[in-house]
């Protein structure tokens, strides 16, 4: 039983065995990355930069949010970026990827700079969506991102249906073999949202390759998961009812993240099915910036920060000789450096001018209407072609 019982681990830190700050409950976590091959030290670098730029990041966030330079909704990621670092580094450049209004992580981590990122942060005309979509609203088509939604749940018949375009182009035009696998992000608050459930019903049926990611931590704004949603402590039973497999993993830490990720996308990209994780994590600060936080306690919050997934990240690289601590410093300082200069870069950038009403509304100019254009971090060019799937060319997705 003892044998048994080592091969799991609760996402939930402890200092006293009890489980009152166990805020999912549900069965233990099996774990992935005990006897699995470590990546090579040059990956587990990379991986930990990419944790420290999303916290720094988001610290400064919170910064000129308070400084009034941020507007409109901000919602940061800070306690979960080993979620958006696993995850990503499980799939391909090329697999599609949709998320909801927590996104700047997800963003960096896919390969956006700081720079395009900050700057759509501040609303300006060098921000990824030409400042048109601030906190919510991060779009990457080079890197194959496809939002940042702000409507909860919104973002789950995306995914299915960028799961269908990469099928279709795939299986269809090309005549060949499902390749890519779409990866949908969504809190546990988007549960109970009819689009989700329509969404992996339409999954269920057509086969399509996409995994929808639950980032659990544990409240759908300021209401207990356990309060608002049913079989809150098994989650994975919103999937099965459609016949779709499902899995929980450790989201507070990256190789748990990443080899569990790694095992559900290879399963998704070679059967070409569905499915569905339980992503158990834990977000440090408020659902937004006005959040005071009432419906939880420091004594709980503190718990969880003595689990903080850099931390776990950066002992276990240490251990494995895969960085010094001069590297550390180095990478802190370096982190520091580049977020300070997307903050110069974003208050430097225009405001879009009136004008950009009438643009990007339509692809072609008509009446008053003139057009779209690139995002000046693709170059800018204007009333690029439309994405059509050709066997030589860009494809549908």
């Amino acid at each position: 039983m003892d044998s048994l019982r080592n091969n799991f681990t609760m996402a939930t830190p402890t200092t006293d065995g009890k489980s009152s700050h166990d805020v999912h409950g549900g069965l233990p976590i099996p774990r992935r990355s005990a006897n699995r091959p470590v990546p090579s030290a040059d990956l587990l670098r990379v991986w930990y930069r990419e944790m420290v730029l999303i916290r720094e990041f988001e610290i400064r966030c919170m910064q000129a949010y308070q400084d009034k330079k941020i507007g409109g909704f901000c919602h940061v990621y800070i306690g979960q970026e080993a979620v958006a670092v696993g995850c990503v580094a499980a799939l391909k450049p090329q697999d599609p990827l949709v998320t909801a209004y927590r996104d700047h992580g997800h963003a960096l981590a896919r390969g956006m700079t700081a720079r395009a990122c900050m700057a759509e942060m501040f609303g300006r005309v060098d921000g990824c969506a030409k400042g048109k979509g601030g906190s919510m609203h991060m779009f990457d088509r080079e890197h194959h991102l496809y939002g940042g939604h702000g409507i909860v749940g919104a973002q789950t018949p995306l995914g299915a249906g960028l799961a269908f375009a990469t099928k279709y182009e795939d299986e269809v035009i090309n005549n060949g073999k499902s390749s890519r696998v779409t990866l949908c992000f969504l809190g546990d608050g988007a549960l109970n949202q009819g689009a989700f459930h329509e969404a992996l019903n339409l999954s269920g049926l057509m086969n399509l390759p996409v995994i929808y990611v639950v980032e659990n931590n544990g409240y759908s704004m300021g209401t207990s998961i356990h309060r608002g949603t049913t079989q809150s402590h098994d989650l994975s039973s919103k999937a099965l009812g459609y016949g779709i497999d499902a899995t929980v993993i450790d989201g507070m830490n990256v190789m748990e993240v990443y080899h569990g990720m790694k095992d559900v996308v290879e399963k998704s990209r070679r059967e070409s099915r569905p499915a569905f994780v339980d992503m158990r994590c834990y977000r440090y600060k408020g659902h937004s910036m006005s959040d005071p936080r009432k419906y939880r306690s420091r004594d709980e919050e503190a718990i969880w920060e003595q689990g903080d997934p850099i931390g776990i990240f950066e002992k276990f690289v240490l251990d494995q000789g895969a960085i010094t601590q001069d590297q550390i410093k180095s990478v802190q300082k370096e982190v520091k450096a580049e977020v300070r200069d997307a903050i110069e870069f974003a208050d430097n950038s225009p405001v879009p001018p009136l004008s950009d009403l009438y643009h990007d509304v339509y692809r072609e100019p008509w009446g008053r209407y003139t057009g779209t254009s690139e995002p000046r971090m693709y170059g800018g060019a204007l009333n690029p072609p439309t994405f059509r799937a050709t066997r030589e060319g860009d494809g549908l997705i």
